[in-house]
This record gives structure tokens, C-alpha cells and sequence, in this order.
């Protein structure tokens, strides 16, 4: 078997899951990663990182075959369908989300359908638990077979006779037309839980079509256009990645999927970045999943409250967890030998200043939808905005989490001024007790200093960190948060030095051209390029905009989704898959465009036409 064939590409993966962990499935019909009980704990299939060591569950047909692969409609609900020379069959997989519908959430059901003519099946379970590091034992018991590996077991229920051999499950399946057949792997919890599969399926299907957005014809909706369905999908992603218990949303369910095939930037995204927080608040409140969003809110504002300011972290577990400890798995290979795999993540402890006005932008992002705060929770805010005037003028990390060292970036200032900004709008607003003048202040000192040190008349553009002539793609940022209106020439001199210096075959855009202490290379960051797409179309570039935004739309998976990076030469993804962050940026760039060719939302004005003063007439 050549790699590419161990190794699906990473676009080729489709995801289903129960809102509280997730599952990718190839177009073969193997199950390639499952995490359980949670996305962040072990896993117990993981081939994707190692096709002989990691695990899988993998039914399909032994003769030569084509797939295709759907949603039914929209859902989180795959089917995939082979055609082999002598019929059709289909394999439809997804899990019951958690306390959504009246069926044990721990229980992955696979249906397999023929539609016409004959289709012979290889059915294969290699359980391999903690990330293959626990010892496993398979016997046979009435219902299938029994896999039990350090604290989890799964019981496969099986309509066919299975065998065990060297840690391996196997059986063959034979369909003829309108025949199906039911494989259920109940995992720890679920083993003796009644089960319907078919009305498991029905109520599945039923509570993502009542859910997602709809909107009727007569709708003036914002996200009205082309890209309507692939607004939806990331909505349907967004959701998939949101912890039902929680409310966090993970960056992704995936861990180490690298950047670059064959090095080393291969990290665990199964976490929360409050960092995310403000865009994301915005994209889940326009696309009316309002309790989504306040359940999000709500979820890191216990964090705020729980933490003194200069204890949060930019990261945390999807139950809040701030022990993150990123460790190495020697005796995986990694994807396609990127290597080394990572669980766990170190940027946990990293200084992040961008964080803090990141969480003002979404609280100011909910107090515009109408979320007041409590005393107790301005108190927290409060605390907050007076820790950032004390270390704001101090080197940090940075957004991207860089390796190399603190430095004085950029973007880290201008999101200081942004907390003190939207602290001071949201004191004035809700009559708040706070140094307002105090705050005045310091907001002023901090935007001197960086269109001091952080712009370059040179080049004509704000740099990555001050000191540097790297070009970073957050200055798309300046204007969305408010720091600078669009039409100031160093705005526009900043998004012209991106798209001379980032930017690849019109959409491709690279986070920075600075170092970061890491070596090999990188794709396009997919929520670069949709920044680009936001500036333009705000600039007034609209047609551009769109015209760009219809590209990046053309690299989106078969099945919708993105990872985090795009390589520019292939179009492969690269990178933890699906991002949320990618997701994020599909949502807001289609509001955006919406706004500019003139729709409009129930709600507010989102932030990039509220507080960026944007060059376009949205009123034409």
C-alpha cells in the first residue's frame, strides 16, 4: 500500500460527531480518528497518525470501488457511497448528539445499505486505546466482540460472525439490493443500552435540520448568495466543534495534522482559544445560534471571573482545564511521518496580551445583542482593563503563539487598545464605575507608541513587531477593531504590503514573513485570507472582495469543510481539520459581504462596520 493510500488526504476526511467528541471518517469507510469520552481525551482509533499503529474501524467493499461523499442535507450525518462493477452501496455513519435526542450519546452507528446489485464488504476493528499505549484485550461475548484497553472499552455488535487475530477484529459482509445491515460500537457506558438505530438516525437527522440556520426566500438575508450553503456547513462545524456540556468551542477536533508534511509543526488543537472569542461571538449571534453564543460568553466570562487577570491563559481544555501539558508520542509516525505527534499544547503558559482584547471585543460584541453584565462580572472586566495598563508595553508571544521569543508585536498593542477602548465604551454605556480618565490615558499612550514604533514610513505599512521590517497579516486587523478608519492611507498601505508580500494567486495568504523559531515552512492561513476579504470589501473593493471570496470558496473540501492552512501550489489542506478559526472566517467574510452589498441583519451592525468606519456605502 503506497503512503497515499495509508494517508487519505486531509481534505478527503469527513467528521461526525455527538457535541461532545468527534470522528473522521475516510473515503474508504475507515474511521481513522476517534477521541473518547471528550475530543481532548485519548483516542481510540488514530491511524491518521499512524496507519500501522493507531487504529481504525473500517468497513469497505473488496472489490475495486469509486466514493462519493454527502451530508443529508444539512446535517452532521455522513453517507458514503461506493460503486464497485457489481452494485451500490451505502455506508451512513454519525452518533446521536448529547442530550439532544432520547439515544445513548456513546454509541457510533454505522448502517450499511446496498441500493442495486451485489456489494461484498471487508469489516475491520483495530481498537487501539490511549493513543495505542494501553495494552488491549478482545475476546467474543453474545452480542460481538468486547475490546478493553486501559479505562475504555467498546463492544462492537456485529449482524455477521467476527473474528479475533493479533489485535485485530475482522469479518466479511454480503448486500444485495435493499438489504442493510447495523454495526454499533457502544463505547464504555453504553455497552447495555437499549437502542433503536433507525429512530436513532430519525431524531438525529431531525435535530440538525430543526436547528441550523433557514432562512425563506422573502428573507433579506445577510449571508444571501453563493456562498449561502457554505455559510451553513461552517455553522453545522461550528456546532459540531461546541462541547455540549460547556459550551466551548474547540479550535479543532484533531490533533498534530501538521503544517508542513514531514515537519515538525504539528500541534493539539482540541482546546479553547479565548483568543478566538469576539469573532467568534459575532459569527454564532448573526447566524441567530444565539444561544450558542451566550453559552460561549458565558462559558469564558467563569473563566474571567475564576482567574486573576494575569492568570489566564490564551488556552484552555473544553471543561476548563489549564493544565495542558503538551508531551510527544515516540511510537506514533505521525501523518505521513510529520513527526513528532503532540497532545497536550505549551502555548497554554505562553503571554498572550492580544487575549484580553479579544474577550473585550466580546463582551462589547454581546452587550450590542443585548447581554448587560453583572455587578460581579464588571468587577472581573474592570480588573481586566487595569491589568492591561500595567503590562501593555511588555513583549509578549503574540497571537500566533511564536517559539522564538517575546517581542513587541504589533497586534498584541493595538488588542491593549482595544480592551481599554471597548472597556471604556461598555463603563460609559452600562454606567459602570471605572477610572475612566485613567483608562482615556492609557488608551491615547498606547496608540501613540505603536504608530511610532509599530509603523513603518519606509515601507509604508505597519510591521509584525516593532524593531522589524516582517510584514504580518493581523494588520488587516486595524481597521475591523477600530483603531484606524479604512480609508487612512496606512491602512491601505498596510493591506497593499499584504497582498504584495503574503498574499499568492490572489487568495493564498501567509500569516507573517518573519521568523518564528521553528523550522520548515507553512500553507495559507485560511483566516488570512478571509481577513483580506473582509479589509477589501470594507474598503470598497467589493467586487474584488467577492470575486476573491468565490475562490476561496472553490478550495473548500467535497464536503464543505476546511482545515487550517492551504498549501498554494496544491490547494491541499494542511493543518488540525476542520478549524473552527477557518470556519469562522467563511461566516464573517459572507457577513461582510452581505453589509457591503447592501443586506442587513436582525441584529447589530457587526464590528468591522460598527467600529472600522468602513469606506464602502453600505447605504447604496
Amino acid at each position: 500500500m503506497t503512503e497515499a493510500e495509508e494517508y487519505p488526504p486531509i481534505e478527503a476526511y469527513g467528521v461526525v460527531g455527538n457535541l461532545e467528541t468527534c470522528a473522521l471518517v475516510a473515503p474508504d469507510g475507515s474511521i481513522d480518528w476517534f477521541p473518547f469520552p471528550h475530543l481532548e481525551s485519548p483516542t481510540i482509533l488514530a491511524a491518521i497518525l499512524d496507519a500501522d499503529r493507531g487504529g481504525r474501524f473500517r468497513i469497505t467493499p473488496t472489490d475495486g470501488f469509486e466514493s462519493e461523499r454527502r451530508y443529508v442535507g444539512d446535517t452532521n450525518v455522513l453517507e458514503t457511497t461506493f460503486r464497485t462493477d457489481e452494485g451500490t452501496a451505502t455506508v451512513t455513519d454519525f452518533l446521536p448528539p448529547a442530550s439532544r435526542v432520547d439515544h445513548p450519546k456513546k454509541v457510533l452507528y454505522r448502517k450499511v445499505g446496498c441500493a442495486d446489485g451485489t456489494v461484498d464488504f471487508a469489516v475491520e476493528l483495530e481498537p487501539q486505546f490511549d493513543y495505542g499505549r494501553a495494552d488491549a484485550t478482545i475476546e467474543s461475548v453474545d452480542d460481538g466482540v468486547l475490546a478493553e484497553g486501559g479505562d475504555e472499552r467498546t463492544l462492537l455488535e456485529s449482524p455477521i460472525d467476527l473474528e479475533i487475530e493479533d489485535g485485530r477484529i475482522t469479518g466479511d459482509l454480503s448486500l444485495q439490493a435493499g438489504e442493510e445491515a447495523w454495526f454499533l460500537l457502544r463505547c464504555t457506558g453504553a455497552e447495555d443500552a437499549n437502542t433503536d438505530p433507525e429512530a436513532a438516525l430519525e431524531e438525529t437527522i431531525a435535530y440538525w435540520t430543526d436547528w441550523v440556520h433557514d432562512c425563506d426566500a422573502d428573507d433579506d438575508c445577510a449571508f444571501e448568495g453563493p456562498w449561502h450553503d457554505s455559510v451553513v456547513r461552517s455553522q453545522l462545524v461550528l456546532k459540531l466543534l461546541t462541547h455540549a456540556e460547556s459550551g466551548a468551542i474547540a479550535a479543532a477536533p484533531t490533533a498534530s495534522l501538521p503544517e508542513d508534511v514531514g515537519g515538525v509543526r504539528n500541534w493539539d488543537y482540541r482546546f479553547n482559544w479565548l483568543r478566538d472569542t469576539g469573532f467568534t461571538v459575532q459569527a454564532l449571534m448573526n447566524l441567530g445560534t444565539a444561544d450558542e453564543g451566550r453559552d460561549y460568553f458565558d462559558w469564558f466570562m467563569d473563566l474571567c471571573q475564576a482567574d486573576d487577570p494575569a492568570a489566564i491563559q490564551p488556552l484552555y481544555g473544553l471543561h476548563g482545564e489549564s493544565d495542558l501539558e503538551e508531551r510527544e508520542l515516540d511510537h506514533l509516525e505521525g501523518y505521513r511521518g510529520s513527526s513528532p505527534v503532540r497532545i497536550g499544547n505549551g502555548a497554554a503558559q505562553q503571554r498572550q496580551h492580544d487575549v484580553y482584547g479579544e474577550l473585550l471585543l466580546a463582551v462589547d460584541e454581546m452587550r450590542q445583542h443585548g447581554r448587560g453584565l453583572s455587578d460581579d462580572e464588571w468587577t472581573r472586566i474592570r480588573d481586566i482593563v487595569d491589568y492591561v495598563r500595567e503590562i501593555w508595553d511588555e513583549p509578549d508571544a503574540g497571537i500566533w503563539e511564536v517559539r522564538g521569543g517575546d517581542r513587541h508585536f504589533v497586534h498584541s498593542k493595538v488588542l491593549c487598545w482595544v480592551a481599554l477602548d471597548r472597556g471604556l465604551a461598555i463603563a460609559t454605556d452600562g454606567g459602570h464605575d471605572a477610572p475612566l480618565e485613567a483608562w482615556r490615558e492609557t488608551r491615547e499612550t498606547i496608540r501613540e507608541d505603536v504608530l511610532e514604533h509599530g509603523y513603518d514610513e519606509d515601507l509604508g505599512a505597519f510591521v509584525q513587531a516593532y524593531g522589524t521590517d516582517a510584514v504580518d497579516a493581523t494588520g488587516l486587523l486595524l481597521p475591523i477593531v477600530g483603531f484606524l478608519p479604512f480609508d487612512d492611507e496606512r491602512v491601505q498601505g498596510t493591506i497593499a504590503a499584504i497582498e504584495d508580500r503574503l498574499l499568492e494567486d490572489e487568495i493564498f495568504v501567509l500569516r507573517y514573513d518573519g521568523d518564528d523559531g521553528l523550522p520548515g515552512e507553512e500553507g495559507a492561513f485560511v483566516l488570512c485570507s478571509c481577513w483580506l476579504i473582509d479589509a477589501l470589501a470594507l474598503s470598497g473593493r467589493v467586487d474584488d472582495a467577492q470575486s476573491r471570496f468565490e475562490t476561496l470558496l472553490e478550495y473548500l473540501s467535497p464536503l464543505g469543510l476546511l482545515a487550517e492552512e492551504l498549501d498554494p501550489e496544491t490547494g491541499s489542506h494542511l493543518g488540525n481539520y476542520p478549524q473552527a478559526f477557518s470556519h469562522v472566517g467563511i461566516v464573517n467574510s459572507a457577513l461582510y459581504l452581505g453589509y457591503a452589498r447592501g443586506h442587513e441583519t436582525p441584529g447589530p451592525p457587526p464590528m468591522g462596520i460598527r467600529l472600522g468606519e468602513p469606506s464602502v456605502d453600505l447605504e447604496s
